[in-house]
């Protein structure tokens, strides 16, 4: 995650710093401070509405060591929807309480709250019904299984029939464990989770659909190809194949193009980690792969993109190298194991 902290008073500017002790292990963490109390590692801002704004688009969370008001009022005209708004975290710069504001389960900010508040002896002040009750959220759930959320409205008539103590019907191929009390998978529900990729499965009168976020890229491509042309051939591949492109989690090609301009752009631009492998490790993938002299003699590997794609997903093909104008791509699904006790964090 992308996390910004900002404090406006020194004892929250010292707060700060311990916040961003805790989650810069595993997050990329950046610290913004009144100008008034700073330090060397951090950015001063004067007005922090407008720094905020410049970072709203980049940042996963924010944290703000100050009054619930001031942060409010700096996010407030930015908001967009549910699905899309980062989570929203206040401190009291006395350190005394954690409070979740805004996207709590897509968002990960009750999840965010809690790992802060064992780590800096706090109190989180969660307010979420279904977290407050211990009772299954749905969105908590799709967020921490990397799955897509295809309907808000139908995720919120689910977790309104958990806190009505209704019976909520579960339904899925994939392997899982930890099924909750709130669901079943026998039985006549009325409401009901789908965790596929059919869409016109629907075996609930309101059924929520939760899609895999589990597909990996393999490309290949020229010295010097745009990100715009990998983008117009992935695209395209993706769509013979009727894979959702949304569905996509990760990027993955052979070492020698670790430094390539474009391919580095349009993972930027989806915001994915590009994972590169040598020759060897890729020649060493076991499988039915379209081989090819040309590439061997070039790169040291007779396939690039499909090979690639079934190590970082260790998993199976579903889309075959597809060329594209010096473009190829390939997909591989990662296999998938549903684990209700997983934390969004």
């Amino acid at each position: 995650m992308n996390i910004a902290i900002f404090s406006v008073t020194e004892k929250g500017r010292q707060l700060s710093e311990r916040a961003a002790e805790v989650l810069g292990g595993e997050h990329k963490v950046s610290r913004y401070c009144f100008h008034k109390h700073t330090d060397d590692n951090s950015a001063v801002f004067w007005n922090m509405g407008s720094m905020v704004g410049r970072l709203f688009k980049r940042s996963d969370a924010f944290i703000f060591v100050c009054a619930c008001g001031i942060a409010v009022r700096a996010v407030a005209p930015l908001l967009g929807t549910k699905a899309d708004d980062p989570a929203v975290i206040v401190m009291d710069d006395s350190g005394r309480f954690v409070i979740p504001v805004l996207s709590g389960h897509i968002g990960g900010a009750n999840r965010l709250a809690e790992v802060l508040a064992e780590a800096l002896g706090n109190t989180p002040v969660i307010t979420t019904a279904t977290d407050v009750g211990g009772q299954f959220s749905p969105d908590s759930f799709a967020v921490a299984n990397g799955l897509i959320i295809t309907d808000l409205a139908a995720a919120k008539e689910i977790a309104a029939e958990v806190l009505d103590d209704e019976k909520v019907g579960f339904s899925t191929e994939y392997r899982h464990g930890g099924l909750p009390d709130e669901l079943t998978e026998f039985g006549v529900c009325r409401t009901g989770i789908y965790v596929g990729t059919e869409p016109d499965v629907k075996p609930f009168d309101v059924t929520l659909r939760l899609v895999p976020r589990n597909i990996v890229l393999g490309i290949g491509c020229k010295k010097g190809t745009s990100a715009e042309a990998i983008e117009t051939a992935v695209n395209s591949a993706l769509s013979q194949a009727g894979i959702d492109p949304e569905r996509v989690s990760g990027v993955a090609s052979i070492d020698l193009k670790a430094r390539e301009e474009g391919l580095l752009r349009f993972c930027e631009r989806r915001d994915m980690e590009l994972r590169t492998y040598t020759a060897d490790e890729l020649m060493a993938v076991s499988g039915d792969f379209d081989s090819s002299d040309f590439v061997r003699e070039t790169t040291g590997a007779d396939n690039v993109c499909e090979r690639s794609a079934v190590l970082c997903s260790g998993g199976r093909l579903v889309l075959h190298k597809t060329a594209f104008d010096g473009v190829t791509v390939a997909a591989a699904e990662a296999p998938v194991y549903l684990d209700f006790e997983r934390n969004v964090l």
